[in-house]
């Protein structure tokens, strides 16, 4: 959920202690236009932005919406200076969120391509303060959100490993978790993957392994244990992790490397 604070926040970063550039008179209305075709996102920070300085904003499209160049996907109305000072934060969100959401639906077409059944999951290497808006995005491009913070699942990782032993640290965190919460454990190869899952995952990551060896643990692995693959894959490597029968392939890129999508905002007076 978007909070006043952060709004406050993004708002006292681009306006910062005197704002003269935007200290227009009167009232006017704007419009947000993508410039490029994609998928939209972040309508919601963007109406929120408005909200808060009084305006009214009023989305033309819904996130996961499919946009051409040229397409209004947002209008605003208030007094020129709040329009005026809201409009770079919003169509930075937007547009951010509008990649992510964009780049999200390209990989999940492209592991369509192998399998109508994996999913294609985000991470956690979010931009701190827009966890919320590019998780949603990725939401809007088709994709799963995996988990949305720490608490969401608990993921025995190599550094445990190293320190405790794979069975030790299985047994040392099922029995410190909810009932309600599943234990992912972090491997590096199909016979550590079936140790895993005998100690007790209910999913194991595959990491930074090739196709091949995916498929190979995918094999190996208990029925009613989830797998999952991550670690270095990109949208041409894709097809090839989904057709292993991986029930998810978890990528990073979605959001740290996804670029914007091009929008514009226009004034009555431009």
């Amino acid at each position: 959920m978007l909070t006043t604070e952060t709004v406050e926040r993004w708002l006292r970063e681009d306006v910062g202690h005197r704002d003269v550039t935007n200290h227009v008179p009167g009232r006017t209305s704007g419009r947000l236009v993508a410039t490029e075709s994609g998928v939209v996102a972040g309508l919601d920070a963007a109406a929120a932005v408005f909200d808060y300085l009084d305006c009214d904003p009023t989305s033309t499209a819904a996130s996961g919406d499919e946009v051409e160049a040229g397409e209004t996907v947002f209008d605003v109305s208030g007094r020129a200076r709040d329009v005026l000072r809201g409009e770079r934060t919003a169509a930075n969100l937007v547009g951010h969120a509008a990649g992510v959401a964009t780049r999200t639906q390209r990989a999940v077409r492209a592991a369509r391509t192998a399998s109508e059944s994996v999913r294609v999951a985000a991470t956690r290497k979010t931009t701190p303060g827009l966890r919320g808006v590019e998780k949603r995005a990725v939401a809007a491009g088709g994709g799963d959100t995996h988990r949305l913070t720490l608490s969401g699942l608990v993921m025995v990782k190599d550094n445990h490993i190293a320190e405790m032993g794979l069975e030790a640290a299985v047994e040392f965190f099922r029995d410190r978790k909810s009932f309600a919460t599943n234990l992912e454990v972090e491997v590096e190869s199909p016979a550590a993957a079936v140790r895993a899952a005998e100690a007790g995952a209910d999913v194991v990551l595959l990491d930074n392994l090739p196709p091949t060896e995916v498929r190979e643990a995918v094999d190996k692995v208990p029925d009613g244990v989830a797998t999952e693959a991550s670690g270095g894959i990109t949208l041409d490597s894709l097809p090839a992790y989904a057709e292993t029968g991986v029930d998810v392939v978890s990528m990073g890129s979605l959001t740290h490397s996804a670029p914007s999508l091009d929008v514009s905002f226009r004034t009555d007076g431009r």
